[in-house]
């Protein structure tokens, strides 16, 4: 209200004898008392994860296996390496890639860290496989071999959530990207598994070939660009 038509109202009402007055306050509204916030889910643990597996027997590779090979290495990694699954050496200790293929990975981690100047060693990482039981004679897992297990491994890495998958080999690159294509033509890429970015080369087993010498440069290549991403 203007200043001069308020003062006319006031000397009005005192004419009249009133002495006082008093402005009505607006109707007071609550403060809205907040919920209580559901507190994020965490996600499950590694180990929730292996117990949820248990004894697995959902598929047929649990016939002939004699361990299932879980993963190994630092549930707190920014990385992760997928595999294919277990071979005889794997199976018989229940860990992954600590046979010839596996004891070339680590070199692969540990020598390009080194050279690289990044302080890793392969307890650093976390590996795992698609499948977690040895398909027999090493044979290439069949697709609903690869479905059962694989919302196991997609559990591992939401559990982990690292900054970088690296995917080793055809299997662990149609698993983790749904596609046929080849890993020739898709290694030194990167790709994403829902929000994490995916760096695809060779599975160590075709570098141990003679005739893959070539292919031994291009993954020393990948794995020192999927290195310094995760750690630089």
């Amino acid at each position: 209200m203007h200043p001069e038509l308020m003062r006319q109202y006031l000397e009005y009402y005192r004419d009249l004898g009133i002495a006082s007055l008093y402005r009505r306050s607006a109707p007071v509204t609550p403060l809205a008392t907040p919920e209580p916030q559901a507190a994020e889910s965490a996600s499950e643990s590694l180990d929730a994860i292996r117990a949820d597996i248990g004894d697995c027997r959902r598929c047929r590779l649990h016939e002939q296996r004699n361990k299932i090979v879980f993963g190994d290495g630092n549930p707190q990694t920014k990385l992760v390496f997928v595999g294919e699954g277990p071979g005889a050496d794997e199976d018989a200790q229940g860990i992954p890639f600590v046979g010839r293929a596996g004891q070339l990975l680590t070199q692969m981690i540990e020598n390009t860290a080194k050279r690289e100047g990044i302080p890793l060693e392969r307890k650093d990482v976390y590996i795992c496989n698609v499948v977690k039981c040895r398909p027999p004679g090493n044979r290439t897992p069949e697709p609903d071999e690869m479905e059962t297990c694989g919302q196991f491994l997609s559990r591992q890495i939401e559990a982990i959530r690292p900054k970088a998958i690296c995917a080793l080999g055809a299997t662990a690159v149609k698993a983790l990207l749904n596609t046929k294509e080849g890993v020739t033509r898709m290694r030194g890429n990167w790709y994403k598994w829902r929000d994490i970015p995916v760096m695809v080369t060779y599975h160590p087993s075709y570098l141990l070939r003679a005739y893959n010498q070539a292919a031994k440069r291009e993954a020393w290549e990948d794995l020192k660009a999927v290195l310094h991403y995760v750690y630089d």
